[in-house]
Order: C-alpha cells, then sequence, then structure tokens
C-alpha cells in the first residue's frame, strides 16, 4: 500500500494535481487534509496515517511535511511550475548523473537538460548516480564539473533530499566515469 501511495503522491505533487482537483500553492504546497479530501474523493485511499507513515519511511525522502505540519510537498522533480524557494548554493567540485546508455549520444552532444522536469536533477556520488541510472536502461554515470560551472555563473540548488539542482549541464561539463562500472554490483 505505502509504494502506491508514494507513486499516487509523486504524481499529484510533482505532476498533476488537477487529476484530483489539488490546489499547490507556487512553492509546491498541498494542504494535507485537502489532499487526503482529494484523493478519496478520486477513488484512492488515502488517511493521514498512511501518508505520514510514507513520508517518514521514504529512503528516498521524496516529499516534505511543512513545519506546522499542515502542508506537503515534493522535494524535487516537478514538471508543474513551482518556485521551491531554494537559494543558490555551492556545489562540490564534482556532481553525478545516472542516465540509460541510450541517452548518452544525445546528452554528450547537447548536454543534460530538464526536458519535462523544472531542472536537471545531480547526485552527490556515484552509487546514487548509478541506481538512478538503472531505472532507465543499461546504466551509466557522467561525472559533471559543477565547481568549475559554479565558477562560471552557473546557479545550484539542493533540495530537501540531497538531491543537487540545476537548469542545465553543458556538454563540455561532462565526463563519461564507468561505461562499465560494477557499481551497485550489476553490469
Amino acid at each position: 500500500m505505502t509504494e502506491k501511495t508514494s507513486k499516487l503522491l509523486s504524481y499529484v505533487l510533482r505532476h498533476a494535481p488537477q487529476d484530483i482537483g489539488l490546489h499547490l500553492d507556487e512553492q509546491g504546497w498541498a494542504l494535507i487534509d485537502e489532499l487526503i479530501e482529494k484523493a478519496n474523493r478520486a477513488g484512492h485511499v488515502l488517511d493521514e496515517a498512511l501518508l505520514r507513515a510514507v513520508v517518514s519511511e521514504s529512503d528516498k525522502k521524496r516529499f516534505t511535511i511543512s513545519e506546522d505540519g499542515q502542508k506537503i510537498r515534493a522535494a524535487q522533480g516537478h514538471s508543474v511550475k513551482v518556485d521551491l524557494g531554494h537559494a543558490p548554493i555551492r556545489p562540490p567540485v564534482l556532481l553525478f548523473h545516472g542516465t540509460a546508455t541510450r541517452f548518452l549520444d544525445a546528452i554528450l552532444a547537447e548536454g543534460l537538460k530538464a526536458l519535462s522536469r523544472q531542472q536537471v536533477h545531480l547526485s552527490a556520488d556515484e552509487a546514487t548516480a548509478h541506481r538512478v541510472g538503472q531505472r532507465h536502461g543499461k546504466p551509466i554515470v557522467l561525472s559533471v564539473m559543477a565547481g568549475q560551472m559554479d565558477t562560471d555563473g552557473y546557479k545550484f540548488y539542493q533540495a530537501e533530499n540531497g538531491v543537487w539542482l540545476t537548469d542545465s549541464v553543458p556538454p563540455a561539463y561532462l565526463s563519461v566515469i564507468n561505461e562499465k562500472s560494477d557499481l551497485g554490483g550489476s553490469k
């Protein structure tokens, strides 16, 4: 039940709140009571205990509950326009991006683009990037010269769950680091 609920929350809080008649504010927050009511009215089983269990048990920390406990939002990954209110922050020298090998040629030619998301997602470590890449097919990990990008004027942000965000990464800042890596135990 929690995986199904997590997918529902990801869908409505990141991409399609209108599908259940939910309203997100400018920063992506939804009232928890309204979310529960609208989800149930749309035929989903959701109550506050289940919602809070999904938020607290999520290893990826995809959702954030407001300090007052009244609102919830997705940490990042929105395709609907929201302003998460993150201030720019200096990134580490290197960040990482996991993807599938079938996308490599286009990425090396055009760079990383947000596509349907608001921003490009980057990881602080290779292993996390490798796991992300596995979700899309045969994984490949790219290193991103984030420190140099920062020096060159590109802005970086960090979501509450640790994911690094930027608007795009030009090809000049990318390197393939493991075409045949066995990170995470797979090849």
